[in-house]
């Protein structure tokens, strides 16, 4: 959501300097002779700003990929239901070990599950 309202407020400031330099681009060509040129943001500025950004995004794309592995690496209970006989086994696995119908628990046994049988993961 942080990054939603960031990306927003770039991009608003972004138009708020393309506008601005037209702007001043247009008052420029109305004269005879045109003021020497001066840029509107100095330059060590922008790649200040350009750094920060870059910066800000790397950092948040490593924080995205590591809360992902933490979340799939996360251990939980896995409960298989047989519908037809209301039978309930429970075993442990992470989430990244999960497939569908199958998943792998802690210690190595492949579990997939029949027709009748449902999971539930808590």
């Amino acid at each position: 959501m942080l990054g939603k309202i960031l990306l927003t407020l770039a991009v608003m400031v972004g138009a708020y300097f393309v506008i601005r330099a037209r702007l001043q681009g247009r008052a420029s060509t109305d004269r005879s002779a045109p003021p020497p040129r001066t840029p509107l943001v100095p330059p060590a500025t922008l790649r200040a700003v350009a750094y920060g950004l870059v910066t800000v995004m790397v950092a948040g794309s490593l924080l995205w990929l590591y809360l992902g592995w933490e979340q799939g690496h996360e251990v939980v209970a896995v409960q298989v239901i047989n519908a037809n006989t209301g039978a309930v086994t429970t075993y442990r696995a992470r989430r990244v070990d999960i497939d569908g119908r199958r998943f792998t628990t802690l210690d190595g046994r492949q579990v997939t599950l029949a027709d009748v049988e449902r999971m539930v993961l808590e």
